[in-house]
């Protein structure tokens, strides 16, 4: 079973991780389970598991006491070799529960050329991916090696170095069908040539990570 562990904050727009749940459970038995709502998740029959991102920052456990828990699902997870797939906020969370850091910066929007490492988890993914961030992981978690990185962001994705456990700041869900949403919420660069998706297929992390899982 895949559990798709939903870590939106309660006042944020919720189309992103509707759009992750829908990618990662189509035709996969699973869940999904709002961790600010509903609090830690039982992993009994957990096959693999799926942090979504969130317009809150991992510094803000004071405000938002359920980070915590987070942190002791992302331990629990690795722990447990659960294979894992975070993102964006997911990215950040599994970083920063390991004993990483993470700072807010200034926030990044557009099609972002990067650096992908022979991974894979980026099997079939085209070197330019969709961005939509203000907080960065500056110093990766304990046994967790960068995988991906840009001009602007050295650690933009990690992976652990037994466990199944891979994170990326992007989002594989974002595609040309979410950017007219996105773009209103969290601006856009003006620049026309940076809304062009043809080439995008960051879609393709998602089924990559099903596969390593063995869900697929």
């Amino acid at each position: 079973m895949l559990l798709v562990c939903d870590t939106m904050a309660l006042d944020g727009p919720s189309y992103f991780t509707d759009a992750l749940a829908d990618l990662a459970l189509d035709g996969r038995d699973g869940v999904v389970h709002s961790l600010p709502s509903d609090g830690l998740p039982s992993l009994s029959d957990v096959d693999a598991v799926v942090v979504t991102g969130s317009t809150a920052g991992v510094y803000e456990a004071d405000e938002r006491p359920w980070i915590d828990d987070g942190r002791r699902l992302v331990r629990e997870l690795v722990a447990r070799e659960i294979p894992t797939l975070g993102v964006c906020f997911g990215h950040q969370l599994v970083n920063d529960a390991l004993g990483g850091t993470v700072e807010a910066g200034d926030q990044k929007r557009g099609l972002v050329d990067v650096d992908l490492a022979d991974d894979p988890v980026f099997e079939g993914i085209a070197s330019t991916i969709p961005m939509v961030h203000g907080d960065y992981v500056v110093e990766p978690g304990k046994r967790m090696e960068t995988i991906a990185s840009a001009d602007y962001y050295d650690h933009l994705a990690t992976r652990h170095e037994s466990a199944p456990v891979w994170t990326v700041q992007y989002h594989p869900e974002f595609t040309a069908a979410l950017f007219d949403r996105i773009a209103d919420d969290f601006g856009w660069p003006e620049d026309d040539s940076d809304r062009d998706f043809d080439d995008v297929t960051a879609v393709n992390t998602v089924e990559n990570f099903a596969a390593l899982a063995g869900l697929d």
